[in-house]
């Protein structure tokens, strides 16, 4: 009896992530925090775990130092004229079809 018990609750766990993994995919990850109004425009390394990152805003680039621990405001610009980033691909929605595409174009 143990045995079926251990199974059911292996089964109940298992449908719980799959449930959640399903919720976070159905709600877009974006709303459960993120923000859709923020873009990171361009980023470099300024130590082992220190970065500067430029984000964009509305019409306002903020200039963010990131460290492991916190994140500073060091400065606050306008955006610059004619400063739009090129639009994301698309992610693929299935990828089975994607990667047989792929395959398909390396073996011609």
């Amino acid at each position: 009896m143990s045995l079926v018990q251990v199974v059911f609750a292996l089964m109940l766990v298992l449908g719980a992530i799959v449930g959640c993994a399903y919720l976070v995919r159905r709600l877009g990850g974006g709303a459960l925090g993120g923000s859709r109004d923020l873009r990171v425009v361009g980023g470099v390394m300024v130590g082992q775990k220190e970065r500067v990152v430029i984000v964009e805003s509305g019409d306002e680039w903020l200039v963010l130092g990131v460290t492991a621990h916190n994140v500073s405001l060091l400065s606050r610009r306008d955006k610059p004229e004619g400063a739009e980033l090129p639009p994301q691909p698309p992610l693929p929605e299935n990828f089975a079809r994607l990667f047989k595409s792929v395959l398909a174009k390396s073996k011609s």
